[in-house]
């Protein structure tokens, strides 16, 4: 059985003719909190609804659990055992949060009311009407129903979307709880990037339809670094940079650098000009982020 919970091989979707997906790879471990991330149009969205079966690609496969996403018979055991809580956490607006909790727990047999019970306390749910419900308060709702029929593998996108700072750490760390206690997977797409750093042990950053970087967060973090290095007197001319260097920018005697690998032959070339020093600093998520997706 595949170690993978989530697997994509060149996957392409063009809508109208406008390419979205243009050969994305994916690797999701199973019970892994995995940071899904992109600018809008990037190809986020239409890759969940190809996950879920919602959409068939051009090309490619797309298997989880290792069943194929795109096949009708495959796609319900697959929706049957993941929880999906969508962006625009649209829901029954009449119901009551009671009523579409027993509504939806007629459909899974093993569904844990023990889970239920404890989440509509800490979410505050319960003697509420969904219309009078917040975006994020629908959000908690989406992901008890999720997490109480006891599903494997949480797809979210923008779980946090609505919520005030207080609630968004409550999420956060009910997210971590879930995974730790119960093994579920979870794969998640926001633009909250310092959130998806706070939680997540894997990371994809998709642009223009394919995946820029991929890999666990604390490898990436420890792989790129950023370099500043002070000369002694003013470049008259720009450096050739050795192998590894992402970007440069210069300002008078100071040159910063974003280097993801190489780095110590970086550091050798900047000390071999007289009187120059370097300095390491640690690199987050968002200038990783920003160096692979940003237009310039």
């Amino acid at each position: 059985m595949s170690d993978w919970v989530i697997e994509a091989r060149g996957l392409r979707k063009s809508f109208k003719g406008q390419p979205v997906l243009t050969g994305l790879n994916l690797e999701v471990p199973a019970g892994s909190i995995f940071g899904f991330l992109g600018r809008n149009g990037a190809g986020k969205t239409t890759t969940i609804k190809l996950l879920m079966g919602f959409l068939k690609p051009d090309c490619g496969d797309a298997r989880v659990f290792g069943l194929p996403a795109g096949d009708s018979s495959a796609g319900l055991e697959i929706r049957r055992r993941l929880g999906f809580v969508t962006e625009d956490k649209e829901m029954y607006p009449d119901m009551t949060v009671e009523q579409i909790i027993r509504f939806t727990r007629g459909f899974y047999p093993k569904w844990r009311v023990d889970l239920e019970q404890h989440y509509l306390t800490l979410f505050d749910l319960a003697c509420r009407k969904i219309s009078d419900l917040s975006k994020g308060m629908r959000s908690r709702l989406m992901l008890l129903l999720a997490i109480s029929h006891g599903a494997e593998l949480l797809i979210l996108d923008e779980p946090t979307e609505g919520l005030d700072p207080v609630a968004r750490e409550d999420m956060l760390r009910e997210l971590v709880a879930i995974s730790a206690s119960e093994g579920t997977t979870i794969f998640f797409s926001s633009h909250q990037l310092e959130e998806v750093e706070q939680i997540a042990d894997r990371v994809c950053i998709i642009d223009d339809g394919a995946a820029v970087v991929a890999g666990s967060l604390d490898d990436l973090k420890t792989q790129y670094q950023r370099l500043r290095v002070v000369f002694a007197e003013e470049l008259r001319t720009p450096v050739r940079w050795g192998e590894g260097v992402e970007h440069v920018r210069q300002d008078g005697r100071t040159v910063d650098i974003l280097a993801s690998g190489n780095v110590e032959a970086i550091i050798n070339q900047a000390r071999s000009f007289p009187g120059a020093s370097v300095e390491r600093f640690p690199v987050t998520l968002k200038e990783i982020f920003l160096q692979h997706v940003r237009s310039d």
